[in-house]
């Protein structure tokens, strides 16, 4: 063995040994990937990958994902070893413990150099699909000089079999993402055993078939791995595979290439036994000074790139350079907000009665001119949606600064890959679906939720209003489990202005995603501009006085019914407030007495309803309160019979009211 090759061979040997001597100290973890995938990780690393430890948030970095987020030991060894400032000794002997930066799975923000939390498998690789789609979209605005850099995955055998990873695969492909790579761990080895026991495809085959370049490598043979990169960073038409062969578990004596590596620790005799096989006689964490250095140097070289970029932006035109760092910061231009202002007086002149996904349409258009950011798609339903508006062209092969995709029945992809734009930067995303599926997405939402990303989620068609598709395609629970998810604003507009406040919100929120919930049927314009963003406040008092006895609580489409209850009620001399309600976390955000100001005192009579079910709307309605609203699944019909057969009419509402005032 050369000298080049032994040093080589002990920085990858370094990798497997911090992953095992962590999670033999912590007791808890999965050193089987780290040690299969050391060669590869180190090929990369030392060879490829664009990065400075010193500047994490460089934009032209190449982005690093691993999808394969339980193997984190190998990405944190990385960390310290390339000399990430926050990526400490220390943090790898804490590993898995309360308070670390190295959590069991990589969470994004937890430390510099983690692109994306990872875990739930496959969501890594629907994420990459985001990150290449962003960065070729910005490298067509601005050019290759400031925009230039690959992605790339490590993503196992588990990323592959869920269903978001084929999702991803074949969107990818379609749109002929160059710059994606994935580094496939193929040690043919899960948690139950042989990968053989639940599965028998040929996963290259399956690449192939959906449009990528596929190399098979030896993963433990540096040089062919280097070969297979650079080959796959050639070719600018189609995503790479490279499917790299491995042994999980690679040096352990007696448990390499068995289930034994996945996901516990190997035990001190399995790595004494590996310590000798390996050729590494040190401590557990300690990394002879050669090989440290070795390490650190691969860390420095990314400086001289980073700053040869520096001086391209510094060159770039004025204008240019501003709108880059203004996206890249993900600053609002001032026009946006002009353009939902002007929006809202001209609605509220002439009183259009539409879909709030018309509504929604409508605000985009105003919006998408003048904020170059959004990159709008739907999962085949953009006329359902109503997502496309008129300034903005399809993302192709062709067409890659296109802002809108067409992201096919690919629910949980389209999340996933929204979730890798936010996380890339530059780009503002919004997908529609139909709120029902919202079931497909939401995995990925909840990461959104976890990560504080600025995704926009465009649901249309939010309750039995949608009439004749049925309960298959009417959500009941969705609102419920959609607001049960910490971190994650859902909005329901009841008319046009509402929508473009709510746009407005989202849109301003640069760390929370967004569920925008939207109608099929027609609504009235019930609200006048203002000099604010009323829904910003989560509820406010559209009708009525503060002093009322009675409150009338409801969101989306069922406001009109409260209006109308509260006229009934009017009639008989009971005094009632109508509020409108468009979102639940934006209201409990607000301060104990702007709450008590509009729901009343507690004691209050407090009528609530909306088309769903009511699960978590005990929290407003306190001891005197009622639900109007679906107590199971709906049926297939006209919207307004519907409505009537459910028992969701102004007259419910009126009737509860009164029963709690006797």
């Amino acid at each position: 063995m050369t000298d080049q090759n032994a040093a080589r061979r002990d920085m990858a040997n370094a990798i497997r040994a911090l992953a095992m001597d962590a999670v033999q100290q912590a007791d808890s973890g999965h050193p089987g990937m780290p040690m299969g995938m050391a060669d590869v990780a180190t090929v990369l690393f030392t060879k490829f990958l664009k990065f400075d430890p010193t500047d994490p948030h460089w934009p032209d970095r190449d982005r690093f994902i691993l999808s394969a987020g339980h193997g984190s030991m190998l990405l944190y060894s990385l960390l310290y070893l390339t000399g990430y400032p926050d990526m400490t000794l220390d943090e790898l002997k804490h590993f898995r413990q309360l308070g670390s930066r190295t959590a069991g799975h990589p969470e994004y923000g937890h430390a510099s150099g983690i692109e994306t939390t990872t875990g739930p498998l496959g969501q890594g690789l629907g994420n990459s699909v985001g990150f290449a789609l962003a960065e070729r979209a910005l490298a067509e605005r601005f050019g290759r000089d400031v925009v230039d850099h690959y992605t790339y995955v490590i993503a196992g055998d588990g990323c592959l079999m869920e269903g978001v990873g084929q999702e991803a695969i074949t969107l990818a492909g379609h749109m002929g993402l160059g710059r994606l790579i994935v580094l496939f761990d193929d040690n043919s080895i899960s948690i139950d055993g042989p990968t053989s026991l639940s599965t028998s495809e040929d996963h290259k085959k399956r690449f192939a078939a959906a449009g990528w370049q596929v190399i098979a490598v030896d993963g433990l043979d540096p040089d062919a791995v280097t070969r297979a990169i650079r080959k796959a960073r050639n070719t600018t038409d189609k995503p790479s595979l490279i499917a790299c062969k491995t042994v999980i578990g690679y040096g352990a004596p007696t448990k390499a290439g068995t289930a034994a590596t996945h996901g516990s620790p190997l035990g001190k005799d399995e790595i004494a036994g590996a310590r000798e096989k390996l050729g590494w006689p040190y401590p557990p964490f300690e990394i002879p000074e050669p090989v440290f250095s070795a390490w650190r140097k691969v860390g420095t070289r990314g400086k001289s790139v980073r700053r040869k970029w520096l001086k391209r932006h510094a060159t770039m035109a004025e204008a240019d350079r501003a709108e880059f760092d203004r996206r890249m910061k993900g600053d609002l231009p001032p026009a946006v907000g002009e353009a939902i202002d002007a929006f809202k007086a001209k609605v509220a002149a002439e009183k259009p009665s539409w879909a709030t996904r018309k509504s929604s349409q409508e605000a985009l258009e105003v919006i998408n001119p003048v904020l170059p950011d959004t990159i709008g798609g739907s999962a085949d339903l953009t006329g359902s949606n109503n997502t496309k508006t008129a300034t903005i062209k399809p993302a192709t092969v062709e067409n890659p600064g296109g802002r809108y995709i067409h992201y096919g029945i690919r629910e949980h992809a389209m999340a996933a890959a929204m979730n890798g734009m936010a996380l890339h930067g530059g780009v503002i995303p919004y997908g529609g679906t139909f709120l029902v599926f919202t079931d497909y997405c939401r995995p990925s939402i909840r990461l959104a939720s976890l990560m504080g990303l600025r995704v926009i989620y465009v649901m249309t068609h939010d309750s039995i209003g949608l009439g004749e598709d049925g309960p298959t395609h009417q959500p009941v629970e969705h609102l419920a489990a959609l607001r049960a998810i910490p971190g994650l604003q859902v909005m329901r507009p009841a008319d046009t202005i509402e929508t473009a406040e709510c746009w407005q919100i989202a849109l301003e929120s640069k760390k929370t995603p967004s569920v925008i919930a939207l109608t099929r049927q027609n609504l009235p314009t019930i609200r006048d501009a203002g000099d604010s963003n009323r829904s910003a406040r989560g509820a406010y008092i559209l009708a009525g006085e503060p002093s009322a006895a009675v409150r009338l609580i409801a969101s989306g489409s069922e406001v009109q019914l409260a209006l109308a209850a509260r006229e009934l009620l009017s009639r008989e001399g009971i005094e009632a407030a109508v509020v409108s309600m468009p979102s639940w976390e934006l209201f409990a955000a607000q301060d104990e007495t702007y709450r008590d100001e509009v729901l009343g005192p507690e004691g209050t009579v407090r009528v609530a309803c909306e088309a769903a079910s009511g699960f978590g709307w005990d929290r407003w309605l306190g001891r005197n309160g009622a639900f109007v609203g679906m107590t199971g699944f709906g049926a297939s019909g006209k919207a307004s019979d519907l409505y009537k057969h459910f028992g969701i009419t102004a007259e419910a509402i009126a009737d509860a009211a009164r029963r709690l005032k006797q």
